[in-house]
């Protein structure tokens, strides 16, 4: 049975254009580091999950589609390239410490469903994105999925 999820990005680093325009819209989710977030990753997240992408760091935060999973977590290559921000001098091949998973495109929101919006929702008071925010991967349950969609389709133009 396939889980909901999402996934923290920057959309001025990797957000959900830059994941459409990937070949196949298929791209690699990497970067993650916190421990937390890459034990979801590497022990939760499976090949069919739903994955929200969610933008960070960003003028209006929110939802900004839907991705789904395609590879199953691998060794994120980044720890091991020392020229990369995402280098980490304590990981090996042998002994990865870092993982990261391939998703693909599946939709763009016509708008961001915000932040904002999402706290006023009672529906989401629960949600792991209000109560534990900074965490990069993080589950959602089903019925919070349907809400988000429903949501962002009420934004429609």
């Amino acid at each position: 049975m396939s889980k909901y999820w999402l996934f923290k990005s920057e959309p001025d680093v990797y957000g959900i254009d830059d994941l459409s325009k990937e070949r196949q819209g298929i791209g690699r989710w990497d970067g993650i580091r916190n421990y937390q977030a890459r034990n979801f990753l590497r022990d939760q997240v499976q090949v069919g999950d739903e994955v929200f992408v969610y933008h960070s760091q960003c003028k209006v935060p929110g939802v900004a589609g839907i991705a789904r999973v395609v590879k199953n977590a691998y060794p994120d290559p980044a720890q091991f390239d020392p020229e990369s921000d995402y280098f980490d001098p304590k990981a090996s091949p042998d002994q990865p410490r870092w993982y990261a998973v391939d998703v693909q495109f599946v939709d763009k929101f016509a708008q961001v469903v915000p932040l904002k919006a999402l706290k006023q929702e009672t529906a989401l008071e629960d949600m792991v994105l209000l109560k534990q925010g900074r965490l990069s991967v993080q589950p959602v349950k089903a019925s919070e999925w349907q809400h988000i969609v429903k949501l962002a389709q009420r934004q429609s133009p």
